[in-house]
């Protein structure tokens, strides 16, 4: 009996959506919705010093006026208790260890990574080496994912194809330890997509192909914690009109601008490029 399709959009309120995200989020909720399937909502807001109420709002009214509609939602600043949890089991398993590195180390540590923009610098394992060993978790302690070192982590994405990233300490790897938990008490990232994909069931992710390297970090953490790997597809990115990745700041190509302007949702998903193939 074939398992029943489980997809999730995952917009984080920090901005307002823009051209990117909808075509993004779009081939979710098509993907879902050729396969009979169900489709989430999670409001990724887990980092309250980024995250804004006015930006959940539109988001939902943005997707909404697009064209797009899901099934239920979770929010993550209401699931700490869960990542906590599973911090623990890292902790006690001996997957992770305690980090006393910079500020400017752990910044982004709740964001999604970008390739061109914030993604973690390989870690050079200062504090795997010197960090003493403990089997409950310290408060104001911020702690890293210990890698299998030299381990190169494979995965086939389904518009993406074969993917291969090795882990490691030096500079030839493609990441090393990463973190997975600060010091204010709150997950990173690669930890709370992991614990909420395997908790809402979702069989395969949607979202951009600047994420593929994390895909191999959470393929990780899930071994770790004995929880299943869905499929992945990986999204071509869009750029701006001088080649640059769309983000945030790029205003002008909000869907509220858009809105605004006066275009359509069939305006905008019109400007949607093709998807390639891998060979493309």
């Amino acid at each position: 009996m074939a398992v029943p399709y489980i997809g999730r959009l995952a917009p984080s309120p920090t901005g307002l959506l823009h051209l990117g995200h909808a075509r993004t989020f779009w081939i979710a909720y098509e993907r879902a919705r050729a396969a009979s399937g169900k489709l989430w909502l999670r409001e990724e807001d887990s980092d309250p010093q980024r995250s804004r109420a006015d930006f959940a709002v539109a988001m939902r009214e943005d997707l909404r006026w697009l064209g797009i509609s899901w099934d239920a939602e979770i929010r993550q600043s209401e699931r700490v208790a869960l990542y906590r949890a599973a911090m623990e089991k890292l902790l006690l398993d001996g997957f992770v260890y305690p980090c006393s590195c910079s500020r400017k180390d752990l910044q982004h540590a709740t964001q999604a990574p970008h390739e061109d923009s914030d993604d973690e610098p390989v870690y050079n394992g200062r504090c795997r080496f010197t960090a003493a060993p403990n089997a409950t978790l310290t408060p104001n302690t911020n702690y890293r994912f210990r890698v299998p070192d030299g381990e190169t982590i494979r995965f086939v994405d389904v518009h993406a194809g074969p993917q291969s990233f090795l882990a490691g300490c030096d500079a030839g790897a493609d990441f090393g330890d990463f973190l997975v938990w600060r010091k204010d008490s709150l997950p990173s990232y690669q930890l709370a997509c992991v614990v909420d994909d395997a908790a809402m069931e979702i069989t395969e992710v949607v979202r951009g192909r600047d994420l593929l390297k994390s895909t191999a970090r959470q393929i990780l953490l899930q071994r770790a914690l004995g929880f299943p790997t869905p499929s992945y597809f990986h999204a071509d990115l869009m750029c701006d009109d001088a080649g640059v990745r769309l983000a945030k700041r790029h205003d002008a190509l909000s869907l509220r601008a858009m809105r605004d302007a006066g275009l359509s949702p069939q305006d905008v998903r019109a400007r949607f490029p093709e998807q390639r193939s891998p060979d493309a």
